[in-house]
């Protein structure tokens, strides 16, 4: 008989492998693919506008090759090296942007602003791995540590990076729709300016009104639209060079743009403001990440985007050269007749996805800025049980809108709006680079060589295109800074209100000794029941305590007080989400309950906080091995059942500024315009799911 073949474990090993990995390319393409839909829309679309943007004055051919020289080498050195090489390698555990950037920074040197973001415990076991990097701080870190002026000045830029990225999710959609429907004047002259500008408003009002149902079931409807656009366009790129310049790649040579600026001086200087064009967009590609991966995002980027703007623009160039007075209707012009309808129905419809990508980066933005309180809150609802990243805020979708209506309908023309849109394009890419450039120093401990090979080259180019830009302020570009500089206000005014009450909080906090003091007193009953008492600081207890027992006289058998707490990091882990502590008086606990700013608030599972809760504080009690009082694990655990049975409440206070006449005249405009804030803005409790009837306010006034 003949011995059965057996397989070897390593060929197990290997197979089950390489099945994981066809696994994972698969997963990877497939993501690719739905990221056209919603990451590259806004830079894939920019042909539409790029050269109508531009201020040219009898442009010639070696204008034109000079022009597209620039786009090349920005798209090329921005888009690839930048973007795609290093930026996506920088994301705080899977979610980008300019606050993923600032929360990196956070983790890795003490340089946070507000004290409930500072100032770890080292109780808490989560944090021992999270800085473990931090130990010793580079000597930049340890600057940062010391001035109190560096760190407002990083948390400036992140505020102001967030703020143009909100600017850009305003303008894309607009210059993107509009940039489109211009195609239906080229053969219908007699279709008028403000029936292309209502057109293009009704439109957009229908993109923002798709955005309740989630990025997920956008990007797969958009995805083939954009698919369709991404291979078209370099299709009749393609056309057009054989056609016209066949020589045009010649323009790689960056001798072009040395003499194009030789030639024309400040009038080439200024036309960076529309070149600068060509690479909107790519900022979402960072600012996306949280709703893809990053492999997914490369794939896509190197495999179609950068192939088919490299071609589309080399036609288009290829096309003004022989036309050179057809630059203002660039994109049309350029298409052969036989297909002139098919691409203008491709071109709406993928300006329509263009719009998609920076909505998607505004919310995720908004929603990194409020859980981690540097913006009021408003909600923010997760419409993906898979992608945590994928988010939705009602409030802010119907402001962009109707700031997205209202550009179009009082810009009107394209070039306008590209004069708005180039301010904001840069702005946020120079702050990139700033804060890549600290990452890299900070956190990688990159090589100082490696760092200014990266910061100089790219801190002249983007310098230069902010320079041109800064020109553009008073043609359109004012309107970004108004945007912006409203929404700093806010973030400002929230963030220093926020500060003065965490700091009158810590100064008057409950100490252990004082609630045993408060419990003490004869007229103070323990009342049956449980009570969830929420606070803001972790060292001690609210002062809202004091005064909730003074008046109320009593305290439930069972109180919890629960801190809700962000962590400067993306994701908590379920284990480390709920953290107990006994403390002193008996049936008295503390309970953390920690977020990432990438986590959704709602807890997973279908569990309530409440049950999460007792189960984690039923498994602290059981493990204890530091018995404070007499009572049994089994006793203790039976008085908690009890007071659960009797009811659950919750209680917040509600502390409010007297903002007094001798408050100083500072003190009165931001703590008012704070107090306005807070009146309307939404409370943390419904976030997690509270009954109605179980929450209980105690209002408390604190004189300035």
């Amino acid at each position: 008989c003949r011995k059965p073949h057996t397989i070897p474990s390593t060929l197990i090993q290997m197979t089950s492998l390489n099945c994981e990995q066809v696994g994972n390319v698969r997963k990877n393409i497939f993501l690719a693919y739905k990221t056209l839909g919603v990451v590259f829309g806004g830079l894939v679309t920019s042909p539409l506008y790029v050269y109508p943007s531009m201020n040219l004055s009898s442009p010639t051919e070696a204008d034109y090759l000079g022009i597209y020289s620039i786009m090349f080498w920005t798209l090329t050195l921005i888009g690839v090296v930048k973007y795609v090489g290093i930026a996506l390698n920088a994301d705080d555990h899977g979610e980008g942007g300019t606050f993923a950037m600032y929360s990196l920074l956070c983790r890795h040197a003490d340089i946070g602003i507000l004290p409930s973001k500072r100032g770890y415990s080292e109780e808490e076991p989560f944090l021992h791995e999270q800085s473990a990097t931090a130990i010793r701080p580079s000597k930049l870190g340890k600057f940062f540590e010391r001035s109190i002026t560096a760190r407002r000045v990083l948390l400036f830029m992140a505020i102001l990076g967030m703020c143009m990225l909100i600017g850009d999710g305003i303008l894309t959609p607009a210059i993107s729709v509009l940039s489109a429907i211009e195609g239906l004047r080229g053969p219908f002259p007699s279709v008028s300016k403000p029936v292309v500008e209502a057109l293009s408003a009704a439109i957009l009002i229908g993109v923002f009104l798709l955005q309740k149902y989630g990025t997920s079931k956008v990007s797969f409807l958009f995805s083939p639209i954009m698919a369709a656009w991404t291979f078209t366009t370099p299709i009749v790129g393609i056309y057009s060079i054989v056609r016209y310049y066949p020589g045009i790649f010649k323009a790689i040579s960056p001798h072009y743009i040395v003499h194009f600026f030789l030639r024309n001086k400040k009038q080439g200087w200024q036309l960076l403001g529309g070149t600068v064009l060509c690479i909107t967009g790519a900022e979402a590609m960072f600012a996306d990440l949280g709703h893809f991966s990053k492999k997914a995002i490369q794939i896509a980027f190197l495999s179609s985007i950068y192939p088919s703007l490299v071609l589309t623009y080399a036609g288009q160039t290829a096309y003004l050269i022989n036309n050179v007075n057809d630059f203002s209707d660039g994109f049309y012009k350029f298409i052969p007749r036989p297909v002139y309808w098919p691409m203008f129905v491709i071109a709406t419809l993928a300006a329509i996805v263009a719009s998609q990508s920076l909505i998607s980066a505004t919310f995720s933005v908004i929603k990194q800025s409020v859980v981690l309180d540097y913006f009021p809150r408003v909600k923010v609802v997760h419409t993906s049980h898979q992608k945590e990243g994928e988010v939705y805020s009602p409030e802010i979708n119907y402001i962009l809108m109707v700031l997205c209506v209202g550009v179009i309908l009082g810009f009107g023309g394209g070039k306008e709006i590209g004069n708005a849109f180039g301010v904001v394009v840069i702005m946020v890419m120079l702050i990139t680079t700033i804060m890549l450039t600290l990452v890299m120093i900070i956190i990688w401990r990159t090589p100082p060589v490696f760092v200014g090979m990266f910061f100089i080259p790219f801190v002249i180019m983007e310098g230069s295109y902010v320079s041109a830009v800064f020109t553009k302020i008073p043609e359109g570009g004012w309107l970004p800074f108004a945007v912006s500089m409203i929404l700093a206000l806010i973030m400002f005014v929230w963030y220093y209100g926020r500060q003065r009450k965490i700091e009158y909080e810590m100064a008057n906090k409950i100490t252990m000794e004082r609630l045993g003091q408060l419990l003490a007193m004869p007229e103070v009953q323990r009342v049956p029941g449980l009570c969830f008492f929420y606070s803001n600081i972790q060292d001690g207890l609210t002062p809202i305590l004091g005064h909730y027992i003074k008046n109320m006289s009593s305290l439930h058998t069972v109180t919890i007080f629960v801190t809700l707490r962000y962590l400067l990091v993306s994701k908590v882990d379920q284990r480390e989400r709920v953290l107990i502590k006994r403390l002193g008086p008996r049936g008295v606990y503390q309970c953390t309950v920690q977020y990432g700013y990438a986590d959704n608030l709602s807890l997973k599972g279908g569990d309530d906080l409440v049950a999460q809760v007792m189960r984690c504080l039923k498994r602290h009690i059981a493990m204890s091995t530091d018995r404070r009082s007499s009572v049994s694990t089994e006793e203790e655990i039976a008085n908690l059942e009890a007071a659960s049975l009797a009811g659950v409440v919750h209680v917040r206070g509600k502390m409010r500024f007297y903002v007094g006449d001798d408050a100083g005249c500072f003190d009165k405009v931001m703590l008012r315009s704070y107090e306005f804030l807070h009146s309307i803005c939404r409370s943390a409790l419904p976030a997690l799911g509270m009954p109605l009837q179980q929450r209980v306010e105690i209002g408390m006034l604190y004189k300035t």
